[in-house]
């Protein structure tokens, strides 16, 4: 059985493979993913060099990370009907621009302004990454196309992030920035010769694309600030994020531009792969926030060694990638994400038998476990997602997608550090956000059970 097609899918006999454009737009998504790991080995150099401190450096990862979850649906909406081609070159270019304006900062606040700059452009490449996958490779190559993608970027982020840390060690933060400028360079000069062209042009933003940014971005922001100020035990301002967070949301779904979406939401075989992303990208809180304080606190070992553990994460989740998009398009999707879910949610259990003598060894074969079913779940969920969304929607359906991927990496942490010092701190703690991160990952592996089933009864 083949991949089960949305329904509005179009004809594909004529499409053609065309594997360059999904490469340059692969390399342009490495380059804005890269920004948050780039820029969290400057921290410490940038409070030093600018006289900030160590908790307002945390607003240079912010002022990125926030406009592009923040308005990733709406730009989305409006890729849908523009020409992908132009909105892809001058994202870049203004990528690569506010890039330097980042680096040449005389300030903090100019910084922020420019890291701003850089998120908006970054959340126009990633809504029309996928677009361009679409119209490049036909859907019975699509997970295939995706897992080549998968691989590039996290063996991509690892290099980036260590030459990063040398350069900052070596010269300081400013040429942190500039480091990704030659393959900027690369990727237009690849995209102009070829991305196809389109007869839509850039149309200009409707009242209702406004009145989305300011309803669902402004939603979006609150909630991602919400979590923030939870990790950082601001409980009452927590809240009351939280609180203009559903208000804007709920106004927003009154909105007419709301209703396609909503509308594609509810549907089984988008919804339920979405629902599945934000349960299962939950792991993050395990990596990112369990595991080192365990290594810290109970092993009383190094920040090196949690980083060399972490390698074998990244290395089987990049090893995996080709192999998943290749199952993906040979077999039922459902089924290859829900053995990737399952495989992921038994090495989340198993860290639960680490021990106050474990070594690297003992957390390196755990986490490649978990980085593998991260793959194998992944690749095929995010072909399932494309698949479900029609034509038309395919910028909106990123946008969503990646919404989704931004608060599930942002609520894992956030929930993970909340049940650790609920649970105690140490040993206690770690066991308690473990298990909290476990039974997120196991709604998660439901809802890819859910998915398949209604894939069959559709």
């Amino acid at each position: 059985m083949k991949n089960e097609l949305a329904i509005d899918e179009p004809p594909t006999a004529d499409l053609p493979m065309r594997w360059a454009p999904v490469m340059v737009a692969a390399l342009a998504m490495l380059m804005v993913t890269l920004e948050l790991s780039l820029s969290s080995v400057t921290l410490p150099a940038i409070g030093a060099d600018l006289d900030v401190g160590s908790g307002a450096t945390k607003w240079v990862i912010l002022a990125y990370a926030l406009p592009t979850a923040a308005l990733a649906i709406p730009l989305g909406r409006w890729v849908d009907h523009a020409d992908a081609r132009k909105v892809f070159l001058y994202a870049v270019t203004g990528v690569a621009i506010s890039s330097v304006l980042a680096a040449a900062a005389p300030t903090f606040w100019l910084l922020l302004i420019a890291r701003v700059l850089q998120g908006i452009l970054g959340a126009a490449v990633a809504a029309v990454y996928m677009p361009i996958v679409a119209a490049s490779v036909p859907p019975e190559r699509r997970g295939r196309a995706l897992g080549y993608v998968a691989t590039v970027m996290p063996l991509g982020a690892m290099a980036g992030t260590s030459i990063g840390g040398f350069i900052a060690d070596g010269l300081g933060w400013r040429p942190v920035f500039l480091l990704k400028l030659p393959i900027l360079a690369i990727v237009l000069w690849l995209g102009h010769r070829t991305l196809p062209h389109s007869e839509n042009g850039l149309p200009r933003p409707s009242r209702a694309l406004y009145a989305d940014t300011l309803t669902l971005g402004g939603a979006v922001t609150a909630l991602l600030l919400a979590f923030d100020r939870v990790e950082d035990d601001a409980f009452i301002l927590a809240a009351t994020l939280a609180v203009i967070a559903i208000a804007l949301g709920a106004w927003w779904t009154r909105l007419p531009s709301s209703r396609p979406i909503l509308t594609l939401s509810r549907r089984p075989e988008f919804g339920l792969p979405l629902l599945g992303l934000l349960l299962l990208a939950s792991y993050i809180g395990l990596t990112l926030f369990l595991l080192p304080f365990y290594v810290s606190d109970v092993v009383d070992g190094s920040p090196a060694m949690m980083g060399l553990a972490l390698m074998f994460f990244v290395g089987a989740f990049a090893a995996g990638s080709p192999l998943s998009g290749n199952l993906a398009d040979r077999f039922p999707i459902r089924l290859v994400a829900t053995a990737g879910a399952a495989l992921s949610l038994t090495g989340t259990l198993l860290t639960l038998t680490l021990t106050s003598d474990a070594n690297v060894l003992d957390l390196a074969w755990r986490l490649a476990l978990i980085g593998l079913g991260q793959s194998l779940f992944n690749i095929p969920n995010n072909t399932a997602i494309l698949a479900a969304t029609p034509p038309d929607m395919i910028g909106a359906g990123s946008g969503v997608s990646m919404t989704v991927r931004t608060l599930a990496f942002t609520v894992g942490p956030s929930l993970a550090a909340l049940a650790y010092t609920l649970g105690g701190s140490g040993a206690a703690g770690f066991r308690a956000g473990v298990i909290l991160i476990a039974a997120l990952q196991t709604a998660g592996l439901l809802a890819a059970l859910a998915a398949r089933t209604s894939e069959h009864d559709g």
